[in-house]
């Protein structure tokens, strides 16, 4: 299933100065800026391929053990950054548009190179000095032009040298951070060649990507300012990056076929939810008979009211892969989405169970067994929908069908409980509190459920979330 979510934090708090807080393998430009969390894509399949792209990065980098987690963010275009030391974000359009597996392997890779160095918070320490600096410089200018303004004869021109010692030490001061971020990238780029060869990697595909950049950006850097740059420049970055690449003994390792198919399998799926029907089959005509293709058009003709076909051609899916617990997800998604969540309950019990208990897909699963109208399958549907919020308890989804489920069963305080816990992870810090007082008074004073309904009213709101 996938789906959307937006980040408690916001990104525009969490990368508001570039070169304070943010470590990517280009630019971040995203529309976060607009100080609303960035949306977050969801689903069980891309996060648990993802995963296990990563796993041996980070065991390479000692970090096995820090639940680093691989966030997808919602964006088309191509790029991945870390922004709070546990998590690497990557855009979808990054999962996209990488071919390979190890292309996408060389970005988080090169991410893990930034966490691993500690990065963030060694950029965090040059910020607090320049931010010291700049105090001192800002009140030596000051000084300079009050001086200057209570003067006689030469006033203007000891006003003048003030001003410029105000801006002057500025620009000192970001060219200093800005060089310190380009070291920290040309680090970042040794640290994931390094652990591509410690694992058996290849750093091709790492190589092949940041060419790419080159050639995009080949036009575009003309005339800039290498000291004004939060990156390498483009060229001598990638001349580099080559020269390290070519010299492991795995340059010309090819990725697994079996991975290899899994990586398409992924693609066609961001594609088919993501892209436009007239994209979707200009990227996978009906000329192009394999799996891949085959997924994606299954699920955009679904998303787009053709429900019959579609589950025609989830079914010859299955039939061609009857042990993919994906395929069942999808064929109940697009059940319960068309309106036939009593017939999606089967296809997501299976692939519950296929999936070794997938939270997410137990939401899926719960939410149908709420839709589905069955009285009987109410407790069911509270079970798992605990056990899977247990589980993810930062997915809005799970305590919303909790707090249909609760409705259900007649027991108003849960499910006034579960609807402020759904409203806070989505950032509406009112809804949440006027939920969660509603809740106080329907629980004794000092129970489990009225303790986490005051935590919710007491709670201050995070960056990004809205208070009134």
């Amino acid at each position: 299933m996938l789906f959307r979510l937006r980040l408690r934090t916001t990104t525009s708090k969490l990368i508001a100065v570039l070169t304070a807080v943010t470590l990517a393998i280009g630019p971040v430009v995203p529309a976060q800026a607009q100080g609303k969390g960035p949306p977050v894509l969801r689903d069980t399949e891309s996060e648990q391929l993802l995963r296990e792209y990563t796993r041996p990065i980070l065991r390479a980098a000692g970090l096995e053990k820090q639940n680093i987690q691989i966030v997808i963010i919602n964006d088309s275009s191509f790029n991945a950054f870390v922004a709070d030391g546990r998590r690497i974000f990557v855009n979808y359009g990054a999962l996209l548009q990488s071919e390979t597996p190890n292309q996408i392997i060389g970005v988080l890779a090169h991410e893990t190179g930034h966490l691993a160095g500690g990065h963030l918070a060694k950029m965090r320490e040059q910020l607090a000095q320049a931010q010291t600096q700049m105090i001192i410089a800002m009140l030596l200018g000051v000084g300079a032009i009050a001086a200057g303004a209570g003067g006689r004869g030469g006033g203007n021109g000891l006003s003048s040298a003030g001003a410029a010692a105000i801006s002057a030490p500025q620009t000192v001061i970001q060219r200093t951070l800005l060089s310190y971020q380009r070291q920290q990238e040309e680090n970042a780029d040794r640290a994931g060649v390094k652990f591509l060869n410690a694992t058996g990697q290849s750093a091709k595909g790492m190589y092949e990507t940041f060419r790419r950049f080159t050639d995009e950006s080949l036009f575009a850097s003309r005339g800039t300012d290498p000291y004004l740059q939060s990156h390498p420049m483009p060229v001598d970055r990638v001349s580099a990056l080559q020269e390290l690449a070519r010299s492991s003994p795995y340059w010309d390792k090819k990725d697994d076929p079996a991975l290899q198919l899994r990586h398409d399998m992924m693609r066609a799926k961001i594609s088919g939810f993501m892209e436009r029907q007239d994209t979707v089959y200009r990227r996978y005509p009906l000329t192009n008979t394999s799996m891949p293709a085959r997924y994606a058009r299954a699920i955009t003709t679904y998303l787009h009211g053709d429900l019959r076909s579609a589950i025609a051609q989830i079914d010859s899916l299955i039939q061609a892969q009857p042990n993919n617990p994906y395929f069942y997800e999808l064929r109940g998604q697009a059940l319960l989405e068309g309106g036939r969540p009593a017939e999606a309950v089967a296809p997501l019990r299976r692939a519950v169970q296929m999936s070794g208990n997938s939270p997410l897909i137990e939401m899926l699963l719960g939410q149908a067994l709420v839709a589905s109208d069955n009285k009987a399958l109410t407790d069911e549907a509270i079970n798992m929908l605990r056990a899977a919020v247990g589980r993810e308890p930062e997915a809005p989804l799970g305590y919303t069908q909790l707090a249909m489920a609760y409705g259900r069963k007649g027991d108003y305080a849960q499910a006034d409980l579960a609807s402020a816990q759904a409203a806070y992870l989505r950032g509406d810090t009112k809804t949440a509190r006027d939920l969660a007082s509603r809740a106080k008074t329907r629980f004794a004073i000092g129970t489990p459920g009225w303790v986490k309904a005051d935590d919710i009213v007491s709670a201050k709101p995070m960056p990004g979330q809205k208070n009134n």
